[in-house]
Order: structure tokens, then sequence, then C-alpha cells
């Protein structure tokens, strides 16, 4: 393992939604379940909350506001395109106490989802939703025999970070996060000429403005530029359990 700095936790961003989507397998959701789609989730510290679209990568899932959908409609926007209504809606549907088993169960040590996305009273009350570099190595190490979750993963549509830095057609099953002030990645890479490494960085500081395209987003172009750096010394790796790539010092 090559890790720096791998225990400093950062806010979560979207990658709890990672968490989410284990919890969901592990309850035994039905994919095929149908679930209304509404825009009211109850706080963790009481009263509801409410997602605004304007902070929300994926526009499809609020067309449908209204509308019974199944389950896997909702589990796969969650991850393609990183839906923080979808989500939320996942989030009800598998429950608080599912998803911190999966943290407990990856072993993960400073890393938890308490609350939803953009629970804003629960945020205000202390609640929060952390990782660590380390964490989200085991979250994804312990998807180990659900080759399912994998397989979704890598439709992530969002490689403008660390898919960014791999050669075209570099299979690689991740999840990022980002918001102003935050961009998060965490993937397994799938090389052809050696064998799998995992990677994980987490960014806080202000080259994050949190927009969707690397164009937009230096900290996005830094998490590239790591992952290439990783990805010439992988043969050097191989063999190695994972590697928690370098998160530049927290503000």
């Amino acid at each position: 393992m090559f890790e720096r700095n791998g225990d400093v936790p950062h806010d979560a961003a979207s990658t709890m939604k990672i968490a989410v989507l284990a919890a969901l397998r592990r309850t035994g959701a039905d994919p095929r379940e149908p679930v209304p789609v509404v825009n009211a989730f109850t706080s963790r510290a009481g009263g509801e909350f409410a997602n605004d679209p304007e902070w929300d990568s994926d526009p499809v899932p609020w067309t449908l506001l209204g509308a019974t959908v199944p389950l896997g409609l909702l589990t796969e926007r969650m991850i393609t395109h990183s839906s923080n209504l979808a989500a939320n809606l996942c989030l009800a549907r598998a429950g608080h106490p599912a998803v911190d088993e999966v943290w407990r169960r990856a072993g993960a040590t400073r890393s938890a989802s308490p609350r939803g996305i953009e629970d804003h009273p629960a945020r205000d009350a202390g609640v929060h939703n952390r990782v660590t570099a380390r964490d989200l190595v085991r979250l994804v190490q312990s998807l180990d025999g659900e080759p399912d979750l994998l397989d979704l993963l890598e439709r992530n549509a969002f490689r403008v970070d660390l898919a960014a830095g791999l050669p075209p057609g570099t299979r690689v099953a991740f999840k990022n996060g980002w918001f102003p002030g935050v961009r998060h990645c965490v993937g397994l890479v799938r090389p052809d000429d050696c064998p799998p490494y995992l990677l994980a960085v987490c960014y806080t500081g202000p080259l994050a403005s949190g927009a969707d395209g690397a164009a937009e987003d230096p900290a996005a172009r830094l998490l590239a530029r790591v992952s290439a750096a990783v990805w010439e010394r992988r043969h050097a790796i191989s063999g190695a359990p994972a590697l928690a790539g370098p998160p530049v010092p927290a503000r």
C-alpha cells in the first residue's frame, strides 16, 4: 500500500453514494420495486428537507417528479450521473442502519454517512458525512464478490478526474464527488497488462470549483495528473492491496 495523508477526513460529497449502492444490494432491495419520485425527505435533525435542482448534476430524475419508477432506474442515475435526488430516494429505501453497516463491514475507521445529501438542518446541527482516502479504498475493496456493483461503477459518466488520467478504453470502476471546495474520486483500475489496483484521491481546497467538467475545475485536472502518474508506475505497484493517492492539505 502506498499512501499519503490517507486518514485525513474530508466532506464525503457524492462518494457516499457507493455505500448507499451497497446497502441497497445487501438488504435485498428489488430493482423492479416501484418508488414514488418525491422531493421531501426526513432530516436527521428532525423535520424535512428537500434537494435543490440547481445543485444536482442530473436533470433526468427531476423530470419524473410525481411519477413512480423502478428502484433500479434511480440506483443507476445515482451512480452514472451522480443524481442527488435519486441518491436520497435510494437512501430512504435502504435506511441509515444499512448504510452504517456497509461502512462497518468495509473496516472504515474515520468515515460515515449519517445524513442525506443536502440535509442542511442536520449539517447545521453538526451531523456530517465524512470520508478519508484510506476508507474509500476499503469501501471499494469491500465490493469484491459483487461484480454487478463494480459493473455499475464502470458506467460512471463523469470521467473528468481519475478516469481522465488513464489511457482511453481502460476499465475503471469508480465514483467521484465534488462541490465548490471539494473534489474526490476512488476507483478500481483494471489494466490489461498487470493486476488491478485501487486509487483514492481526496482534495479539499480552493482549486475545486465544483464544476462538472475538468475545463472548469482545476482540481479535476489535478486528480487526473495523479491518476496518470500512478498509471505510469502500475507495474511497480502490482500486487499492492490498495493505493490511496495524496490529498492536498485540507483547508
